[in-house]
């Protein structure tokens, strides 16, 4: 999953995507807020995170802009603005959930979850396709019951195929999840990541249907 990540606070923002990338995220961080609407309009985040206190912009107007642009992207307020009235502005402007600091990481990580999962629709913290089960919760992945090993791009990719199950996914749409803005990215990356996927779940998880797409799933 690719989050924008919007902190002013640079030690804040290297620990925040760092929890997060070690989780399986991929994240761009951005310290402004014309950088934020910036890659909103140029990447397509699965998810937001916004500071209200940026140095260029206020985070509510930020906050507004970007719901223009992406109407339906999740978006995570974390600021030191603790009051009631601030906690309803930022609700009333279009966030869907509301964290203050000083903060925990893994109640972060939480709340994302429980807010992409619930505007995606999906209720469970499992996903399931075939013999195959990827624990968002527990970051694991099981064949047939037994646990495999994935490195954090073969994870990131997986969970991807399988929020998307039965739908066929460019490479373009692989690498812009599995990749922050600036990454240099092999031509072929992905290749080389489904190969190795192919060979822990099995040759004929992901299908491939050349010049489209993959897709897991598929009948």
């Amino acid at each position: 999953m690719r989050l924008l990540l919007v902190e002013d606070d640079h030690d804040l923002s290297r620990a925040v995507e760092k929890a997060l990338t070690a989780e399986g995220y991929t994240v761009d961080a951005v310290s402004t807020g014309e950088g934020a609407l910036f890659l909103a309009s140029k990447t397509d985040p699965e998810a937001v995170i916004l500071d209200l206190g940026l140095p260029d912009v206020d985070g509510l107007s930020v906050l507004l802009s970007i719901r223009r642009l992406r109407s339906t992207v999740p978006v995570l307020i974390l600021t030191a603005r603790d009051s009631v009235n601030d906690r309803v502005g930022g609700l009333d402007a279009g966030a869907d959930d509301y964290l203050t600091k000083p903060f925990e990481i893994p109640e972060l990580i939480a709340r994302l979850r429980a807010i992409t999962r619930r505007l995606s629709g999906r209720t469970a913290n499992k996903l399931e396709v075939g013999e195959v089960t990827l624990d968002v919760d527990a970051h694991t992945v099981l064949l047939g019951g037994e646990p495999v090993e994935l490195s954090g791009r073969e994870y990131a990719l997986l969970q991807t195929f399988m929020e998307n199950s039965a739908r066929l996914l460019t490479r373009e749409q692989l690498e812009g999840s599995l990749y922050a803005w600036g990454d240099e990215v092999a031509s072929n990356a992905i290749e080389v990541h489904i190969h190795s996927l192919r060979k822990k779940l099995g040759k004929s998880f992901i299908k491939t249907v050349r010049g489209i797409g993959y897709g897991v799933g598929m009948k």
